[in-house]
């Protein structure tokens, strides 16, 4: 784009499985919640592979092995070899690699994704304080990591240990809803010790790094459900993106949104992979796509028509986000987002 921001989804003439040559998919909240398969992704993701194209997971839960998350895929009916996993303990191990000596001790304050992950880097895992880390690494460790685990990270920080965090998603979806995240725990231990970590996951650059030298993508689209991590990510690599409307992101944060979290496309879920984009296209004053027209009156986004919700939706972010130019746009957009029930 000649532009400096985004002003509108983008339209596409065929399917984004034709026009990328790789996705990169978020898990949480794009292909699985709490465990179980989104609606239409098992299927959606299929035929995208079928169809030529690469499939690649790009996680910022750091709790899980490579193995053990391409296991849960193949379960759920999507095929997957630990080769198609990328995760944050990967990139935030190879940001530690850089800087640490190999044999460097590291205080792991998360799951088994993390200890292994540091091994394949040449760094030991440790579990105490007391065992003389020169580094602490705080990553998602699941429901029932111990509190305790905290105290070590804070203690060995204050002894002048280097703290890195796998990434600092605030929550993470899950069957029963929004529960707390690595963002979460990592501000116990930032309020303890008054440090600050080096991050490696989505948004940051050193998970995107990672994500390219393991699966080569020579077109990629980012395909996520969080605008904070999975389409700033994309914004911050320079590549095209694909929200769906599966996981944390609902409507009225996307049409809020300032530049660095506008995705390219947006649909309702995996189903988008298959399909071209409709264009977005001036209207008078407004913006049409599909059935809707939608634009601007006094302080709030107005909305007229019918069809498909999600092409109101496109519309709405068109005329939100060419009002809002390089900011976040603040319109009242509740009446027009009702019509939607999205």
């Amino acid at each position: 784009m000649s532009q400096q921001y985004r002003s509108r989804p983008l339209g596409s003439g065929v399917a984004l499985s034709e026009a990328y040559d790789t996705a990169l998919l978020d898990l949480d909240g794009v292909v699985y919640a709490g465990g179980r398969a989104i609606v239409h992704a098992v299927e959606s993701l299929g035929t995208a592979r079928e169809g030529g194209m690469h499939l690649a997971y790009v996680t910022n839960n750091a709790l899980r092995t490579p193995d053990a998350v391409a296991e849960h895929l193949t379960e759920l009916g999507v095929p997957a070899d630990a080769t198609d996993v990328i995760t944050s303990a990967q990139a935030v191990a190879r940001l530690m690699a850089d800087q640490l000596p190999t044999g460097a001790r590291v205080l792991v304050v998360g799951g088994e994704g993390l200890r292994v992950a540091l091994r394949e880097r040449g760094l030991v895992p440790v579990e105490s304080a007391d065992d003389d880390p020169v580094a602490v690494v705080q990553g998602f460790g699941g429901p029932d990591l111990p509190w305790g685990r905290f105290a070590e990270a804070a203690y060995a920080i204050s002894r002048g240990a280097v703290w890195f965090a796998s990434n600092t998603d605030l929550t993470i979806p899950g069957a029963r809803g929004i529960a707390p995240g690595n963002g979460a725990a990592v501000e116990v231990v930032r309020i303890a010790t008054g440090a600050e970590p080096q991050v490696a996951g989505k948004p940051l650059p050193p998970m995107h790094r990672e994500t390219v030298l393991r699966t080569g993508a020579k077109r990629p689209l980012v395909v996520g459900d969080r605008l904070d991590t999975d389409i700033e990510g994309a914004f911050n690599g320079g590549v095209d993106s694909l929200l769906v409307l599966t996981g944390v992101t609902d409507a009225a944060q996307l049409i809020a949104a300032e530049p660095r979290y506008r995705p390219t496309y947006v649909d309702s879920d995996l189903r988008g992979l298959l399909t071209g984009q409709p264009e977005v296209s001036e209207d008078g004053d407004g913006f049409r796509c599909g059935g809707w027209t939608a634009g601007v009156r006094g302080e709030a986004l107005v909305l007229d028509g019918e069809g498909d919700a999600i092409d109101g939706l496109r519309a709405l972010c068109a005329a939100a986000w060419t009002y809002a130019g390089d900011g976040a746009c603040g319109l009242d957009a509740q009446k027009a987002v009702a019509r939607l029930g999205l």
